[in-house]
């Protein structure tokens, strides 16, 4: 049996993943479709994770060039024959992903994207020499990589601006041919920059840029850009004609980002993982581009390779890794009433029907709470549910991955936010030391009401007291004096939260059920009944603590009710 291919683990390098054995998911039909339907700029929105950068390198090694033909052979391209005689490796290509451009000042962003052009523009260090060029334009092209002492690239600020420009200008002599220029991530810095504080400088910058390298640039043969946010032409892209835009609700090009359902149950079969198919479309399938449903291919490739060190493993959160998920945070922290109310209708497996604004301009981020659905939308927070009715689009939370994040984003809020008032923070948890089940009924029923809960009948009954749970373990956290476990062993099972208040050498053992159709007291006593047979106090009454508390919680929707025994 021949040795499988390797999972490309991170891997944006097409090339690398043609030549070095790595499994491909066949995208290359993109190129085929770009030629049919070719616009003299090309922008494609996708949130992070979904095959953009791969697909960047896929065009660039077919286009540019000197390109290796072989490494398209047995690839849906590969059978466009007269495409393939016509285009490939036949253009100079200037390709350059501007991901790292950032920093907390626009010098610093602004040296980095100097940074950018000059590390491209050293890919052809044949121009120096080149009798294609003037003089005049040999010396243009040495200042553009011109580096000091400490290999920091000098270009001036007049330079850099119409730097895109002037490499497609010196290639096209050289080659005798039209460049292609390709910007992957072309949206980061203008992300950047709003988020420290320089956004005019930078959009300015990036305006004039783009102005010369895509609005009046004779030799450029077409660009393709990508990014996360559709970004206002009024914005950065004035005056450019003959320019598409391809976002997540548009069906051209819908099957090129992310993997199909198909292309997940072959990944699947191939490593022998297919009865695993379920775990990651609830986990990671629900994204709906154009009408089609799709997976994050990073969380399935990243699954199926923990799947490979251990094959009992569970779905993982691989996605949230790879960002802060600020734009989460920053719609709950500004939320009034009426979103939170949204957030947990989405997280209760609802639909919000609201109206999506693809073209913003990043000053629209925070001008209205409204915008930020549009934002959690393109970004793959959101995604769309039905078809659009009269400009209204249904938006879903996607799976269970990114209903996890909102979740974890709520906790944190939520924790930020009780303890904003300790002293009544303290008070609440005094009162388990205390024996007071009043106390404690009103003072958590006060937070349950200022929290986003889960409040859907069809979500699991554990899956809903881990939410009340949670909640306690969030309110006790940072508790001078306590030592507080979850699910700790005790007795003959595992308690849902057990404390030791050492110096009154006190034991507090908590049990929490969720309340069906609000049957407060019955839940209450079945809690305690479970501490007691289960004999929870053994472990406290074990590490020296010499009065304990025992308290059945009963939670439903918002309210809930505590007994003591």
């Amino acid at each position: 049996m021949s040795e499988k291919a390797k999972l490309p683990m991170g891997i944006e390098d097409f090339e690398r993943i043609r030549k070095d054995g790595f499994y491909y998911v066949d995208k290359t039909g993109m190129i085929r479709d770009l030629l049919e339907n070719i616009a003299y700029v090309n922008l494609f929105t996708r949130p992070r994770r979904f095959g953009k950068t791969l697909n960047m390198s896929m065009l660039q090694y077919f286009f540019e060039t000197g390109s290796d033909s072989r490494l398209f052979d047995g690839l849906e391209i590969s059978m466009e024959r007269e495409l393939c005689d016509e285009y490939m490796g036949k253009f100079p290509v200037v390709s350059i992903s501007l991901k790292g451009v950032g920093g907390s000042t626009f010098e610093e962003a602004r040296g980095r994207l100097r940074s950018v052009i000059g590390k491209e523009a050293l890919r052809f260090s044949f121009l120096t020499e080149s009798g294609s060029l003037s003089e005049t334009e040999r010396k243009q092209y040495k200042a553009l990589i011109h580096a000091d002492d400490q290999g920091i690239f000098t270009m001036a600020d007049s330079l850099l601006a119409d730097s895109l420009m002037m490499l497609s200008h010196f290639l096209q002599k050289y080659y005798g041919q039209k460049t292609i220029i390709l910007i992957d991530e072309y949206d980061v810095p203008l992300d950047q920059a709003y988020q420290s504080g320089y956004y005019d400088a930078m959009a300015e910058l990036i305006r004039t840029w783009f102005g010369q390298a895509l609005k009046t640039n004779n030799s450029l043969f077409f660009a393709v850009l990508t990014g996360c946010l559709r970004v206002s032409k009024e914005s950065i892209f004035t005056g450019l004609n003959n320019f598409n835009v391809y976002t997540v609700k548009d069906v051209q090009y819908n099957e090129y980002f992310g993997f199909s359902d198909r292309e997940v149950r072959k990944l699947l079969a191939y490593y022998g993982f297919s009865g695993n198919y379920d775990a990651v479309r609830e986990w990671y399938d629900g994204y709906r581009f154009g009408g089609l449903e799709i997976y994050c291919p990073w969380d399935v490739v990243s699954y199926c390779h923990a799947l490979k060190m251990n094959p009992s493993v569970k779905p993982q959160n691989y996605w949230v890794n790879t960002s802060s998920n600020h734009i989460v945070r920053r719609f709950i922290d500004r939320a009034d009433g009426t979103a939170r109310d949204e957030i947990e209708h989405l997280i209760s497996g609802g639909c919000m029907k609201k109206k999506i604004r693809q073209e913003l301009t990043y000053r629209d981020l925070d001008s209205r709470v409204d915008n930020i659905w549009s934002i959690l939308f393109t970004t793959g927070y959101l995604t769309q549910c039905g078809d659009d009715e009269s400009g209204i689009t249904g938006l879903v939370i996607p799976n269970r991955e990114i209903q996890w994040i909102f979740e974890e984003q709520i906790q944190e809020w939520f924790e930020t936010e009780s303890r904003k008032d300790m002293r009544s923070l303290e008070r609440f948890c005094r009162a388990f030391e205390e024996n007071d089940a009043s106390a404690i009924e009103k003072g958590f029923t006060s937070y349950l009401r200022k929290t986003i809960s889960i409040r859907d009948n069809n979500i699991r009954k554990e899956k809903k007291e881990n939410f009340y749970h949670g909640i306690l373990l969030g309110l006790f956290a940072g508790m001078n004096g306590w030592t507080v476990k979850s699910s700790a062993e005790s007795g003959e099972g595992y308690s849902d939260i057990s404390v030791e208040v050492e110096d009154k050498e006190i034991g507090i053992i908590i049990e929490v059920k969720y309340a069906e159709k609000a049957a407060f007291d019955d839940s209450c006593r079945k809690a305690l009944r479970q501490i007691s047979d289960r004999n929870y106090a053994e472990a406290l009454l074990d590490n020296g603590m010499t009065t304990i508390r025992k308290y059945g919680i009963a939670c439903y929707k918002k309210r809930c009710r505590v007994i003591s025994g």
